[in-house]
């Protein structure tokens, strides 16, 4: 499905991005004023709609970045989280007041886990409480989101009496975190259609899924096919713990199985492996080897079987093409389980063209190094041609000589 412009479409999903501060809190990930802006481009050019650009009253540091991010980065939204607390909404305004686009984002835990030990107040506090921090961001900005923290673990009737008081108050959207990771895509579904039946239809509703269970994205795109029309997730599903749901992997999953998601995103796909190679280049966190979408094993192919199948047609063995998400990649990894047709493509890559009995003793000569060593580089292959061609030459004529005799 194509991307569509109108963000009030019924069909349009759309991405918030929370790399720079629920991203930003995983250990290890802070980044620096002038990071967090490298970063902030990038999603503008990737085509996010919201940027969450930080926890403004949490640092000094964190309120400048927010505020230069609010004032130098064009096109998408700009958002800053807020505790439902008019001093936090406060430091959230004057930080993304500078943005053309804006949007406050408060919070407040609805669990009882979390209002017993943690805030230590009422549900009936917890409501009033909820209701006031959004009418006061109301009044200071006409885009308001409001989470229910540990929602997933919430009463689903007083959550549901939450949203609609904070609907009621001004919200616009409605985000349900599953902050601790802690439900299955099924669950969840059912969470999402209740709130939509229950809580008045003209808030976005949306979805925040931490990875704990290892179930974020599955659970993002239960919530897309249950009705939720905004999904917060962060570049290489960095974020607190197991990390929060990946960006990369709903926008291609709704992409590829568009027949089973009727939703488009604003994203340009062939920027997601370039603002992930940033991201992990400015953090210093390499994403694994076979991680969804931009890990560089993710188009790679090194079993005979599927080499053989991916120099026919990479549609084979790949449901998209490395360059739909701008990934520059070897497609064809030499080890010990690849085929002659692999070894044969390579070689001719590197402007030898083998007959058939050079390619049958270089195969052998490849399978003996493959077991010794892990890796196969180019001047390895280049390495193993002089010797392949002396002992054909050889074994020509030998046979010539048998001929003649």
């Amino acid at each position: 499905m194509r991307p569509l412009a109108n963000e009030s479409h019924p069909d349009r999903l759309l991405i918030f991005d929370t790399t720079l501060r629920d991203g930003e809190q995983s250990p290890g990930c802070s980044m620096r004023e002038d990071e967090k802006l490298r970063i902030a481009h990038q999603l503008a050019k990737l085509g996010v709609d919201i940027i969450e650009a930080g926890f403004p009253i949490s640092s000094h540091g964190d309120f400048r970045a927010v505020s230069r991010v609010a004032a130098e980065v064009e096109g998408p939204k700009i958002a800053a989280l807020a505790r439902a607390k008019e001093e936090d909404i406060d430091c959230a305004w004057r930080a993304i007041r500078g943005a053309k686009r804006r949007r406050i984002h408060t919070f407040l835990a609805t669990s009882d886990i979390h209002l017993a030990c943690k805030l230590k107040i009422t549900r009936t506090q917890a409501l009033e409480q909820a209701r006031n921090a959004v009418a006061y961001a109301k009044s200071l900005c006409d885009d308001v989101e409001f989470s229910p923290e540990d929602a997933t673990r919430s009463d689903v009737n007083f959550l549901c009496d939450v949203l609609a008081a904070t609907v009621e108050a001004g919200a616009t959207t409605l985000n349900i975190p599953d902050t601790v990771g802690y439900t299955t895509p099924a669950e969840f579904s059912e969470i999402i259609t209740t709130i939509r039946a229950r809580v008045p239809e003209h808030a976005t509703i949306s979805a925040h899924c931490h990875n704990d269970l290892g179930l974020a994205v599955a659970n993002s795109l239960a919530a897309v096919a249950a009705g939720a029309r905004q999904v917060e997730c962060t570049i290489n599903g960095i974020g607190e713990r197991a990390g929060n749901a990946a960006l990369e992997e709903i926008v291609m999953a709704t992409r590829v199985r568009s027949d089973r998601f009727a939703v488009a995103t604003n994203i340009r796909s062939e920027e997601i492996c370039p603002t992930s190679a940033l991201l992990a280049s400015i953090i210093g966190f390499n994403v694994q080897p076979n991680k969804a979408i931009v890990g560089r094993n993710a188009f790679a192919h090194e079993a005979g079987i599927h080499q053989h199948g991916v120099i026919n047609n990479p549609l084979c063995y790949e449901i998209m093409s490395p360059e739909s998400v701008g990934a520059i990649v070897e497609r064809l990894v030499l080890g010990k389980h690849s085929g002659r047709h692999a070894l044969a493509l390579r070689f001719e890559q590197l402007g030898h063209r083998l007959t058939s009995s050079e390619l049958a003793r270089a195969y052998e000569s490849f399978i003996e190094l493959a077991d010794r060593k892990k890796t196969i580089y180019d001047q390895d292959l280049l390495a193993l041609l002089p010797r392949v061609q002396a002992q054909v030459a050889t074994s020509w004529t030998k046979q010539g000589i048998e001929h003649a005799i």
